[in-house]
């Protein structure tokens, strides 16, 4: 799986650094490291259980190396594998002369069949411009929004010309068989503040455009988490990153 590959990958370095502060909010999950340096990553609340206790290791995680916490992607549960994601993109914050504008870096042609895995409300209509068909795939319905299941992926992603894929597929283990479906894409987009900015990795598996953000205020930022804020609220702490990896 993509996710232990980045964990193996950063393991070494990871050990180098001591974790100063972890915020597992309602919709995002920050890591800050003794470097100042904050990675963040979705939380899947709707799966990470219904007791009381949604981390059973909370309040034991400032302080520990880094290498700990990119352990806990081997690790069943959700909130686990959104630490450890939060953990690589602490350790590998993206290159500040990246372009903010991800769909600019798109090749699309007026002929073109778009797959997005995950809603992206803003792009829809600027997409629906310049492409032939879009399809929208998404495990809970949006209202209004016309959607399909996650499981037609697997149909219509392989005539799909381009697809637009959220990081958080990371997170549940379904990126490498969503990128399978891709094989034939021209263009495969990688989406979302969750995204890690290691374009070795992901060009070799056909991923093309790498489009997520860069922490510039870390306290603000696990502010916002801590308060239960998602991506709307992160933008003042946050700049738009995209850079073409292929």
């Amino acid at each position: 799986m993509l996710i232990d590959e980045l964990c193996d990958r950063f393991l070494p370095v990871a050990a180098e650094h001591r974790v100063t502060d972890v915020r597992i909010g309602l919709g995002y999950t920050g890591v800050l490291l003794d470097n100042d340096r904050c990675g963040l990553a979705y939380t899947f609340r709707q799966d990470s259980g219904h007791g009381c206790c949604a981390f059973r290791d909370a309040g034991t995680l400032r302080g520990k190396s880094a290498a700990e916490l990119l352990r806990c992607a081997k690790a069943p549960d959700v909130i686990s594998a959104a630490i450890s994601l939060a953990t690589i993109n602490a350790l590998t914050n993206p290159p500040l002369e990246g372009t903010a504008d991800g769909l600019a870096l798109l090749r699309l042609e007026p002929k073109d069949e778009v797959g997005m895995v995950g809603y992206f409300g803003p792009l829809v209509e600027p997409l629906k411009k310049r492409c032939k068909t879009l399809h929208i795939f998404e495990r809970v319905p949006h209202r209004g929004a016309d959607v399909l299941s996650e499981e037609a992926a697997a149909e219509v992603l392989p005539h799909c010309d381009v697809a637009i894929i959220t990081a958080t597929s990371l997170l549940n283990r379904t990126l490498d068989q969503l990128l399978e479906h891709c094989s034939s894409a021209r263009e495969v987009m990688l989406l979302g503040p969750s995204t890690p900015f290691i374009p070795e990795v992901f060009a070799s598996n056909g991923v093309t455009i790498l489009s997520g953000m860069r922490v510039m205020d870390p306290a603000r930022a696990l502010q916002v988490i801590s308060e239960g804020g998602g991506t709307m609220n992160l933008l003042l702490s946050m700049r738009k990153i995209s850079m073409r990896i292929s």
